[in-house]
């Protein structure tokens, strides 16, 4: 059967599932490099886009909230891929390259 819509058990479904990666996210680029700043940057989009999906989910707006969260979900998948963050090997909460 095929959903067509957001459901309020969908749409906690998938902020649970990015808080569970948020949970996990240890950054591993060095203190003082760059890639550190990136990381702070990635890690700061991720919650802030996480926040935003709670807020309308709180609201009853389940399509902006589902928009969010899976944005949320993009910054964090995007760090872990490109080695931001160490997620411990984990590619069920991330999609890893290997």
């Amino acid at each position: 059967m095929e959903q067509t819509a957001i459901t309020p058990a969908k749409i906690d479904r998938y902020l649970d599932i990015t808080k569970r990666a948020l949970d996990k996210i240890v950054i591993s680029a060095p203190e003082r490099s760059y890639n550190r700043r990136l990381a702070d940057d990635f890690l700061n989009m991720a919650a802030s886009y996480y926040s935003d999906a709670v807020h309308f989910r709180e609201e009853g707006d389940f399509v902006t909230a589902f928009a969010a969260v899976n944005y949320a979900h993009g910054w964090l998948d995007c760090g872990a891929r490109i080695g931001l963050f160490d997620v411990g090997g984990d590619d069920v909460l991330f999609t890893l390259f290997e």
